[in-house]
C-alpha cells in the first residue's frame, strides 16, 4: 500500500466546491474519476479543505491510498491528460501511510482578489470581485490587524455548530495593492465556514463607513454574526498554500 500526496490547482467557477455532493458537480468527483482511471482501481481522495462553490485553489493538497506502483511523474502526466482544462495536477510524491491531507495540515493561507475599478475587467470576471468604490487601503490595513491573533470567530461564521469550538488563530492578514488589483492574504491555523469571506465583507463595510475600525474588536467579542459585514462573493477567494 502507498500513500500519495498530491498538489493540484483548479478554477472553481464550474464546480460546487471540492467535496462530493449527490446532485452537483464537484472537484472531488471529477478528480476521483480520473485518478481512479490512471491507478486502475477505484479510490477516494482525501482533500485538505472544503471549498465553496466558485472558490479557486492555487495549491490544493489531497492524499490517496493506492496499491499501484505508478511513478509520481507518470501519475501527474496520466491524470493531467484526462482532467478538464480548469484542473491541473502540480506535484505528486510518496508520503507516510499516516499522512492525511486534512488532518496533518498545520496552517492554511488564502488570498482574496478584488478588481477595484469603476469598469469591470472582462478577463477577471470569475477570478476577482469587482468593487467599484474607492478603497482606503491604509484604513483597511488598520482594520485587518484586529483579526490577527487567537480569537473566537463565531461572529464571522455562517451557520456554525453551537457545540463546536469557533476559536481560531490568524497569523497574518496582509493587504496589497497593485494598480486596480487588490490582494488580501490571510494565514491561519484553520478557518470556519465562510470566515474569510465575512472578514473581507467586514473590511469593505469599514471602507464604506458602515462599520468603524474600533467596532471590530467588539464584534469579535459579541459572537453575533449579524454585527459583522456581508459575506463577500466566492469567486475572489483562493486557497493559496497548505502548510504541513
Amino acid at each position: 500500500m502507498r500513500n500519495l500526496k498530491v498538489m493540484m490547482a483548479y478554477r472553481g467557477t464550474k464546480y460546487h466546491g471540492f467535496q462530493r455532493q449527490e446532485n452537483a458537480l464537484t472537484v472531488q468527483e471529477v478528480v476521483e474519476k480520473h485518478v481512479s482511471s490512471v491507478l486502475n482501481e477505484k479510490v477516494i481522495i482525501n482533500g485538505c479543505s472544503r471549498t465553496d462553490t466558485g472558490v479557486h485553489a492555487n495549491n490544493y493538497c489531497f492524499s490517496v491510498l493506492t496499491e499501484s506502483k505508478i511513478p509520481p511523474r507518470n501519475f501527474i502526466r496520466g491524470v493531467n491528460g484526462r482532467l478538464p482544462e480548469d484542473i491541473s495536477i502540480l506535484e505528486c510524491e510518496d508520503a507516510p501511510l499516516d499522512f492525511h491531507a486534512r488532518f496533518s495540515c498545520k496552517a492554511k493561507e488564502y488570498i482574496y482578489m478584488i478588481h477595484n475599478s469603476e469598469s469591470k475587467n472582462p478577463f477577471t470576471t470569475d477570478l476577482a470581485y469587482h468593487y467599484r468604490r474607492p478603497l482606503d487601503i491604509e484604513l483597511i490595513r488598520l482594520a485587518a490587524k484586529n483579526f490577527v491573533g487567537t480569537h473566537d470567530f463565531r461572529a464571522f461564521c455562517s451557520g456554525c455548530d453551537e457545540k463546536k469550538s469557533t476559536t481560531r488563530t490568524i497569523f497574518k492578514f496582509d493587504v496589497e495593492i497593485n494598480g486596480e488589483s487588490v490582494k488580501m492574504l490571510v494565514k491561519g491555523d484553520g478557518f470556519l465556514y465562510n470566515m474569510i469571506r465575512i472578514m473581507v465583507g467586514t473590511l469593505l463595510a469599514v471602507n464604506e463607513k458602515k462599520i468603524s475600525v474600533n467596532d471590530i474588536g467588539s464584534i469579535i467579542s459579541s459572537g453575533d454574526r449579524q454585527l459583522a459585514g456581508k459575506t463577500a462573493q466566492p469567486h475572489g477567494l483562493y486557497l493559496n498554500k497548505i502548510f504541513y
